[in-house]
């Protein structure tokens, strides 16, 4: 099956402005209906867990390849290629809360796969080839796919209470590897899409 054409978002204003700068990553996104049981589920968790930064309903995804600040040219030119590739979609099922820690300290929490962790390593390597042809250094750590739900505001980490369960979370098709643009804020950060990468 061909893979579709790649979507690219922003193209004209780029053309008009010349080479940037963008703080980038790919991801996978969630469906609205996730996305919405989620927001309730963090909602609750940040009344009883305020030392952590929870993270907006809009901003949950799952990372596939961080990259950082680059120039977008290189990371178009990643979403180009990686576009020419048939791309595997794959069925995601989200599991249990895990955590991140620095001693005893809890520093980020979030949400593993009981089904689709094999698929999203093997994009990932897919995606970190397309990184290492394009002259980024390798990613140093070991792939691992989880949802980030919250991190720590102190950076050594907090203590983490209870708690509660999380609400039944359908398993949904990965249809689309997303290149976004990451922008800093307060309250949080804004995630803005750059280019849409269809999963056959």
């Amino acid at each position: 099956m061909a893979a579709r054409p790649t979507q690219h978002v922003g193209a004209g204003q780029l053309e008009e402005e010349g080479p940037l700068t963008v703080r980038a990553f790919f991801g996978l996104p969630l469906p609205d209906p996730l996305r919405e049981e989620l927001e309730r589920y963090v909602s609750e968790c940040a009344g009883i867990a305020p030392a952590f930064r929870w993270t907006p309903a809009s901003n949950l995804h799952l990372t596939i390849r961080f990259i950082g600040s680059v120039d977008r040219n290189i990371v178009d030119d990643i979403a180009r290629r990686l576009g020419e590739l048939a791309l595997d979609g794959f069925e995601i099922e989200l599991g249990d809360i895990g955590v991140f820690k620095r001693g005893r300290r809890v520093r980020v929490v979030w949400i593993g796969l009981t089904r689709g962790g094999e698929e999203a390593a093997a994009l990932a390597a897919q995606v970190e080839a397309e990184c290492g042809r394009a002259g980024l250094a390798p990613e140093s750590r070991t792939f691992q796919p989880h949802l980030t739900l919250a991190r720590a505001r102190d950076r050594v980490g907090a203590a983490l209470p209870p708690l509660p369960p999380l609400p039944v979370l359908e398993p949904w098709p990965a249809s689309e590897l997303v290149l976004y643009s990451s922008h800093l804020g307060r309250p949080a950060a804004v995630y803005e899409p750059l280019q849409r990468l269809p999963l056959k």
